[in-house]
């Protein structure tokens, strides 16, 4: 998700907003719930959506609008929320259900709490498992599927095996939102490390590093780009030896693979 100009200010000045009523005791739970609800409300309504970020419109009004739809249906946090954000001016009027759903997806990160590394590590974990069986990512993404059903599949998959965020994250991936499933995961694992002002960096390698070269390499990495660095362990024998490290757009490849292709092309050219 990129929002450009008065829309990633109003992201901004909201995520504050939201990171000062859950440290005041908000449910970070039902208060990501709701906001899902609401931006899903908002995506699907284009008069609704179009009324809401009209900057024609006084700001009270729209607040005004905004609590008798959500008042005593979504909890006041999120509703407090909603009415800040329409108060704010937005780019495009797609932006507003974007950043609720941002919020949403900032708030659940925030329920599982110090259990963030392992969050991080069953979004890539699921990520992986859908990547990797293409029935599943087919049922998932099948149209004549309703949301219902393909949430029953995920909770059939996951229920009582990870973080109750990760399962809520991976059922808000069915949203649409991103162009796939695998696509919001690797989002939500991108907003995971975010909340905690970490990076992700993907290393594939032949083999499992061992916790030492584990330890070794995250210092290194968080050495070079000044913040701590979440690594996801991607085991894939074409690498044969050494490793590959992709942190966003960065690629560092180490890999005997690639040394091999090289020399194959200088022996070529």
């Amino acid at each position: 998700m990129s929002l450009r100009g008065a829309s990633a200010e109003a992201l901004a000045a909201l995520s504050t907003e939201l990171e000062s009523l859950l440290s005041g005791g908000a449910d970070a739970v039902r208060v990501g719930d709701d906001l899902f609800t609401v931006a899903l409300l908002i995506r699907q309504d284009g008069a609704l959506r179009r009324v809401a970020t009209d900057p024609s419109l006084p700001a009270e009004a729209k607040q005004g609008l905004a609590q008798d739809l959500f008042g005593g249906k979504a909890s006041d946090a999120a509703v407090q929320l909603v009415k800040s954000a329409v108060g704010r001016r937005w780019t495009v009027n797609r932006d507003l259900a974007d950043a609720l759903e941002r919020l949403g997806e900032t708030a659940v990160v925030r329920s599982a709490g110090d259990q963030a590394g392992r969050l991080s590590d069953e979004l890539f974990a699921v990520g992986q498992l859908v990547k990797d069986n293409p029935e599943l990512r087919d049922g998932l993404s099948d149209p004549a599927r309703s949301i219902e059903d393909k949430s029953a599949l995920i909770d059939n998959l996951l229920g009582g095996k990870v973080l109750p965020a990760t399962a809520t994250l991976a059922k808000q991936s069915l949203a649409g939102t991103y162009r796939t499933v695998s696509a919001a995961l690797r989002e939500y694992e991108q907003v995971a490390a975010s909340v905690h002002s970490q990076s992700v960096a993907e290393v594939r390698v032949a083999r499992a590093l061992s916790e030492a070269d584990r330890t070794r390499l995250s210092a290194a990495l968080a050495s070079q780009y000044g913040r701590a660095i979440h690594l996801n362990e991607v085991i894939d024998p074409d690498v044969i030896g050494g490793l590959r490290v992709e942190i966003g757009d960065d690629v560092i490849d180490g890999t005997v693979s690639s040394r091999l292709s090289d020399a194959g092309r200088k022996l070529a050219g």
